[in-house]
């Protein structure tokens, strides 16, 4: 590991640079998965496009909410500093070993699952191939992001610059097949309960733009350019989102949406053949490359701040100076994240089951960051703040709600896997107590 150093983070991202993270994290494989999930939830073609509208609204409200706090409390740190802020460090360390041992590490194993598992469809390695892609991803984009922060950002915004071109080729793609005569789609009876379980799988789908959070420390003139570039993002994030949705109903219709387990892979196939899935799993390998390099870039923010503040930590809060990047914590990330996917190679599905390990833990201090702003309002009522949440205090109770409907659903939908996702928050309790001054 690095040996201890006096560098700090230094403001070295564009608006672009965040804006291109964020895209990265956010479009990933999950637009390829869950639509056909939603659509069995939903009664008719307006209610699955309007869920995806309500989605986008939702992480609209939620960019607004983290814009106010990354710009008037900029940190490498990103959610653990307001967290630190709000409720004081216990909680904050407590997120930290979360994030450390869940959250990050848990969303790494789940996108590397899903690269091993198209790349082994474009070159069959055998039963275990994707589990060997899946390392091999995770250990190469951890070297490209070790070598320092310059490499890392020039290689997200390549990624998303892909990311957003092939998910723009299957929207063309999608709008140019000719439209196929189908049976009227069967309209379902409307449900609160399920309409609301759709909400889940949207959200997900949605998941990752409070990554941008982990960036405020290394950003340009953040007061200003926070806010710009999660709107930037979110913008970008909702428009393909809607699109690429419109091309599913006009290929599949919305009842062909509802038998589909791969919808990306259907829409091709009917439009190019077997040659379609090809060019899918080649667009799946570039959409989970540039979640995984965004997710690995700002997960290792989090070591450093844990590192910062608890002393048995305190080899993970060096900077490395050479390439301005937390080394340590880019190291211990990827380890943690390597077992993960061996454990997860046992499984049936490794990609579900890190998805259910996450969940929960993910949207419970979530909540708790939501409901900070309407903290530091109480505290500070007349501090001046470089961007204010229009509307307060609506758009951080309505990011609250979602989250703790997320965090409901995710204990009651997940099963197992939540459960230990929960165990191993609990066991980082006693580091609450371990903290020390910075």
């Amino acid at each position: 590991m690095a040996e201890p150093a006096t560098a700090a983070p230094r403001a070295s991202l564009s608006t672009l640079d965040a804006a291109a993270m964020l895209v990265g994290i956010v479009i990933g494989i999950g637009i390829f998965k869950t639509p056909s999930l939603v659509a069995n939830f939903v009664p008719n073609e307006s209610f699955f496009i309007g869920m995806w509208l309500l989605g986008g609204f939702v992480t609209f409200v939620g960019a607004l909410c983290y814009a106010e706090l990354g710009s008037s409390r900029p940190s490498a740190g990103g959610e653990y500093q307001f967290l630190k802020d709000a409720y004081g460090p216990k909680v904050s360390v407590l997120f930290a070993w979360a994030r450390c041992s869940v959250i990050q590490p848990g969303a790494i194993a789940a996108v590397a699952f899903v690269l091993g598992d198209y790349a082994n469809v474009l070159l069959n390695l055998g039963p275990y191939g994707p589990a060997i892609y899946a390392v091999i991803g995770v250990l190469a984009i951890t070297g490209v992001n070790f070598a320092g922060t310059l490499q890392g950002k020039q290689t997200q915004l390549v990624l998303a610059l892909l990311t957003i071109a092939a998910v723009l080729i299957i929207v063309v793609v999608g709008f140019m097949a000719p439209e196929v005569a189908r049976p009227p789609t069967q309209t379902r009876d409307f449900a609160w309960g399920a309409v609301g379980l759709s909400m889940v799988f949207v959200l997900l789908t949605y998941g990752g733009w409070n990554e941008a959070a982990y960036l405020s420390g290394e950003l340009k003139d953040v007061k200003r350019n926070m806010v710009r570039a999660l709107m930037l993002g979110v913008v970008v994030i909702v428009t393909l989102y809607v699109l690429i949705n419109f091309a599913y109903l006009h290929v599949l219709g919305l009842d062909g949406l509802r038998k589909s387990n791969a919808v990306g892979a259907d829409l091709m196939k009917i439009v190019a053949g077997q040659n379609g899935a090809i060019v899918l799993s080649l667009i799946v390998c570039i959409t989970a490359a540039s979640t995984l390099n965004g997710t690995i870039f700002t997960g290792a923010r989090s070591y450093y701040a844990l590192g910062r503040d608890v002393s048995l930590f305190h080899r993970l809060g060096i900077w490395e100076e050479r390439g301005q990047t937390p080394a340590n914590g880019l190291i211990v990330q990827g380890a943690i994240a390597v077992v993960l996917i061996l454990f997860g190679s046992t499984t049936r599905d490794g990609f579900e089951h890190m998805v259910a390990y996450t969940a929960p833990v993910f949207w419970l201090f979530m909540l708790l960051v939501a409901l900070s702003i309407i903290v530091f309002r109480m505290r500070e009522p007349n501090r001046e703040l470089p961007f204010r949440v229009p509307l307060y205090p609506l758009p951080p109770l309505i990011l609250a709600a979602a989250c703790a409907w997320m965090f409901y659903s995710a204990l009651l939908y997940a099963g197992w896997g939540s459960i230990m996702g929960i165990v191993v928050l609990a066991i980082g309790l006693p580091l609450m107590f371990l903290q020390r001054k910075s």
